[in-house]
């Protein structure tokens, strides 16, 4: 695997502060939106990663300063030269919140279960593509094999999508595990979860088995941790600067300087992964035109939008993969505002323009509608400025606006022109997640040369190999406008100041073990 570097951005330090770490105490954080689901490997909003990742540990964890895989459930582990076979010796000792212990077989169980989740576990089905089984070497070592070389998987066996959870959760159906919850090995456990409201979650006593990253050994400093949801920002911003909660999400650039002059300290750090961006659909006719789509791509004014929208420090796309992601490519001169040529290519496509601005052809419009949901307070001021921009060039967009726990079975049924949204992982395979039509290929793409690079890099052992053709696979999909990535996203948190410790992980989520009040 590449080494990566994995830059912070903006400002804050974790509020490592003065003072010594306490025991005790309550941590209310607001979010903008609830997933419907409780359960870690079955879901990929950040909102709900903030909560449901406090209650799984992994295999492995990843530091977020180096990139480097380090030991969790794993005291260690071997990867075979050609990367078809893992083998974890598991640490002693560990426990899940039902009372029943880690095994070799726990994992063997997880592992056997998650492709049967389907489209509910897009993200951790894709880590285990070409999944051949896992064998009980003994009690605490489990040997996972694949049918061809899979070099991500290492770093997938960090991620909160293949949280080991305990065998009678993994024999709950899908929705049991959603609306119930889960039993899980981590620092915390559910308390209660009412949707659309609150997620709940209280220390684990005894807990003794965390991730070498951690600061602490054994438990948690917080009694509890009160996740709210909280779709206003506005709300979200006056209730932190009233003390009433302690942290939020979400900040978007106008809550940036209210916040600050109420003395909040502002976090923020670069997701990886691919950007935010519009992706097509291209089993509708419209989208089957390459032409269209590079018009469109080309008519966004990226620098813009990410100055006007985001927090302060936000980069526009210059690929596919943000900057932050191992083997990302700059590709900024293809992505750069040409409205020229994207009228040109339009002409070329017999789209012409007609008495109002937006453009016909065999007496249709020029339109398309992209489906979004609230899950930051960003998306709405983001698509609003591509519409006014992609108007300019005579396109027509309607924006849809659903609630997240629907965005799976949009996906399902494709049912969408265009998607709005990001997948943050930091690994580069997330190309294959999202663009393979061996896999989930929610935007239905034929099949393409694309397969070919996605599936050489996952079998790539030699690091510079592999990202010589994670390079190839971003040129593929800028060059075909597969999507048109528009800004990466950085995940920007405000704390208030009696927080201390509150830290991101290597995927720009919350790592709350070490997190302390006072």
């Amino acid at each position: 695997m590449s080494a990566l570097l994995l830059s912070a951005c903006g400002s804050g330090d974790g509020g490592t502060g003065t003072g010594s770490p306490s025991s005790g105490g309550t941590l209310t954080f607001a979010v903008g939106s609830d997933a419907g689901c409780v359960d870690p490997q079955q879901v990929g909003s950040n909102d709900t990663i903030y909560s449901t990742r406090q209650l799984v540990d992994s295999l492995t964890d990843q530091d977020p300063a180096t990139g480097k895989i380090v030991p969790w459930l794993a005291e260690s582990w071997t990867v075979s030269k050609d990367a078809t076979a893992f083998t974890f010796k598991l640490r002693p000792g560990v426990t899940f919140s039902d009372g029943t212990p880690l095994t070799a077989q726990v994992v063997k169980e997880n592992f056997d279960a998650v492709p049967k989740l389907g489209i509910r576990a897009l993200l951790a089905k894709s880590y285990l593509a070409g999944y051949a089984g896992t064998t009980v070497v003994d009690d605490h070592t489990a040997k996972v094999t694949f049918k061809q070389p899979n070099a991500q998987f290492l770093q997938a066996s960090s991620t909160f999508s293949l949280g080991i959870e305990s065998s009678a959760t993994v024999r709950k159906t899908p929705e049991e595990r959603c609306t119930k919850g889960v039993s899980g090995s981590g620092p915390f456990t559910l308390s209660s979860y009412v949707p659309n409201q609150s997620i709940a979650l209280a220390r684990r006593t005894g807990y003794a088995w965390g991730s070498s990253l951690f600061k602490k050994k054994g438990e948690a400093y917080l009694d509890k941790l009160v996740f709210k949801i909280v779709s206003e920002s506005g709300v979200r911003t006056g209730s932190l600067q009233s003390g009433q909660l302690d942290a939020i999400g979400s900040v978007g650039l106008a809550d940036e300087a209210a916040l600050k002059g109420a003395g909040v300290r502002l976090q923020a750090r670069a997701n990886p992964g691919v950007v935010f961006g519009l992706g097509f659909n291209e089993s509708r006719p419209l989208f089957q035109d390459e032409k269209v789509r590079q018009a469109i791509s080309l008519a966004i004014d990226r620098a813009q939008i990410a100055g006007t929208v985001f927090p302060s420090g936000t980069k526009p796309a210059t690929s596919v993969l943000s900057h932050t992601t191992p083997s990302y490519t700059d590709l900024s001169s293809r992505l750069a505002l040409d409205k020229a040529r994207a009228g040109s290519l339009l002409d070329e496509a017999g789209w012409k323009p007609g008495p109002d601005g937006i453009r016909s052809k065999n007496g249709a419009k020029l339109s398309f509608t992209i489906t979004w949901a609230p899950v930051a307070a960003t998306n709405q001021p983001s698509l609003e400025l591509i519409q006014q921009q992609l108007k300019a060039v005579g396109v027509d967009v309607t924006l849809k606006l659903i609630q997240v726990a629907q965005f799976q079975v949009i996906q399902q049924k494709s049912d969408f022109d265009a998607l709005w949204g990001n997948i943050t992982r930091a690994d580069p395979d997330i190309l294959r997640t999202s663009y393979s039509t061996a896999l989930a290929n929610i935007y239905r793409l034929p099949p393409s040369e694309l397969d070919k690079l996605l599936d050489r890099q996952v079998a790539a052992t030699d690091p510079a190999e592999r990202a010589k053709l994670v390079g190839q696979a971003q040129q593929w999909i800028v060059e075909h406008a597969v999507v048109a990535p528009v800004v990466e996203l950085q995940t920007e948190l405000g704390v208030a100041k009696k927080v201390h410790d509150l830290t991101f992980d290597a995927s720009s989520r919350i790592q709350l073990h070490d997190t302390w009040i006072g």
